[in-house]
């Protein structure tokens, strides 16, 4: 960093023009602090994990606070030791989260039963019945699918139950008082009117006729958030929310916030994906893509569920339950064998050693297959995962073709699912891909563009994802909205950027097409593993 760009980066944070973006993701809560043109000024992040209690994935609301006061503290640190000042005011402040799910609060604001995620896959039955009351696919995920199921099940929490929201909806409450929710993390508990840009109307009826007198004379709506589009004013930090954020009293209240939003809308953003005929895969946790539409599609899908931008424009959404969590399985059991041969080594190495390998490996995974399923996955019909490694007796186990099918199984769910979208004429001239998966050069960007058949394009900043993307929402909402969200991106954000782009390799598209035959075939061992174990 020039001494210039120090003197600037110093005068945004100290005078208060600099924006943060917190995103809590399904591994990791990360902070990233921005200046007004999109630049990353500081970060800090806090690994976490959710655990399987009473057949549920969840996380503490506890686990929650403590992650994002370390993150926050990590980046407030790295604040005061780069640029020797403190971290006290701000332009703007973003809040974002992974989607769905269910986090439900009585009038008292007491949450009922602990947060049950989007990975969660119970609510099968509900889901059913809605998408086939509603005519549009309500995925098992949507916060929708788990108050139906709440109330099919009889759970005694229903009666009291006062507030419905999203994670990222749960922690802007808490940081504001607002109970608000950005349109494309709403679009994920209910279905959205691209029209009005609110809850469908008729459905939110439809809903309540079904639900009769279980929710008693209120209704669905007075449970969701208020839904609000990207560049709108959505509260303010609170006394008691900013020390929330950080207990050492340091950050001022009265920052302004922008509507909290889901990691998929921040994926959008942050690729510069929220365009029509624009597409981006976030990869992590689960693996899933979102593609802005032109035209509505032609019935409902089991695999492709429609939600909208954070700015309300329609968008189809593949999602996977299961991405990169075996992969890293992997990776930590060949850290484990580096350090019993007395070499320490890092998370990056090792990832770079074993992308590199798979690189080596034949096109078909010398006959390898892998499931990388921890979780159910419903684009495949899996209520409960089994990880599993199968190969025969002619197959070649090398680490070159072992870490290739592992990269391959992250992939082969979402791929099946957009073919639905391939049959329906929707176009995608590039794919936009953002995660740590990508953090390695070229490996898993190939593979990627091979398994979907489209140039994948991997932008500088890929590693970043959602906190930096939620950041810019909010710098948008702080420079006034006075143009459209995918016109501000080009021009303010990514017009001096060029992603990297790699296009399907001949070879490579024809073996991961092998591979993924043998995937659908041996999808039969999945669910016999699912009974058996």
């Amino acid at each position: 960093m020039s001494t210039q760009q120090f003197q600037t980066a110093r005068s945004d944070i100290d005078s208060g023009r600099a924006y943060l973006g917190i995103e809590l993701g399904s591994t990791r809560i990360k902070a990233v602090l921005i200046a007004p043109n999109g630049d990353v000024l500081a970060g800090g992040e806090h690994q976490w994990e959710n655990r399987y209690e009473n057949r549920l994935w969840t996380y503490s609301l506890e686990a929650v606070w403590e992650g994002i006061q370390r993150c926050y503290g990590a980046l407030a640190e790295q604040v005061e030791l780069e640029y020797h000042t403190s971290l006290r005011q701000l332009a703007g402040i973003g809040i974002s989260a992974m989607m769905h799910g269910y986090l439900a609060f009585d009038a008292q604001g007491q949450l009922l039963v602990p947060f049950r995620t989007w990975r969660n896959t119970n609510t099968a039955v509900a889901a059913e019945q809605l998408s086939a009351r509603f005519g549009c696919n309500i995925p098992l995920r949507w916060s929708i699918a788990h108050l139906w199921q709440a109330m099919l099940d009889n759970e005694e929490h229903v009666p009291q139950l006062d507030r419905l929201t999203t994670l990222a909806g749960y922690v802007h409450w808490k940081l504001t008082g607002e109970f608000v929710l950005g349109v494309g993390d709403a679009s994920g508990m209910f279905p959205i009117d691209s029209e009005s840009g609110q809850y469908d109307a008729k459905l939110i009826a439809s809903f309540d006729e079904l639900a009769g007198d279980r929710l008693g004379s209120r209704g669905l709506r007075a449970l969701l958030p208020t839904v609000k589009p990207a560049g709108e004013n959505a509260g303010f930090l609170s006394a008691d929310g900013a020390r929330l954020l950080d207990p050492s009293g340091t950050l001022q209240a009265g920052i302004a916030l922008c509507p909290p939003e889901g990691d998929a809308g921040t994926g959008m953003v942050a690729t510069n994906s929220v365009a029509v005929r624009t597409g981006n895969i976030s990869a992590g946790t689960s693996i899933f893509a979102m593609v802005v539409l032109e035209r509505a599609l032609r019935g409902a899908h089991a695999e492709v569920d429609l939600v909208t931008t954070p700015s309300g424009d329609p968008v189809a959404m593949v999602h996977c339950n299961n991405g990169a969590s075996e992969l890293g399985a992997w990776a930590e059991v060949f850290t484990q064998f580096a350090t019993g041969l007395g070499h320490q080594v890092d998370a990056t190495q090792v990832y770079a050693t074993l992308f590199d390998a798979a690189r080596q490996g034949s096109p078909d995974a010398g006959g390898l297959l892998a499931y990388n399923n921890l979780s159910g996955e419903p684009i495949t019909g899996l209520s409960e995962g089994r990880p599993l490694l199968v190969r025969g007796p002619d197959s070649q186990l090398t680490l070159a073709n072992l870490m290739r099918s592992q990269l391959y199984a992250v992939f082969s769910t979402l791929s099946l699912g957009l073919r639905v979208l391939t049959e329906q004429g929707v176009q995608i001239e590039t794919m936009h891909a953002h995660g740590g998966l990508f953090r390695t050069p070229g490996v898993a960007q190939q593979m990627l563009a091979a398994a979907i058949g489209t140039p994948v394009a991997v932008g500088q900043g890929a590693g970043e994802g959602g906190a930096w993307g939620i950041a810019v929402l909010a710098a948008y909402m702080g420079s006034g909205a006075r143009e459209d969200l995918a016109d501000y991106l080009q021009r303010q954000i990514f017009a001096a950027t060029q992603p990297a782009v790699l296009a399907p390799q001949e070879a490579d598209v024809v073996g991961y097409d092998s591979y993924l035959n043998r995937y659908s075939a041996g999808l039969a061992v999945q669910r016999a593993a699912t009974e058996a174990l």
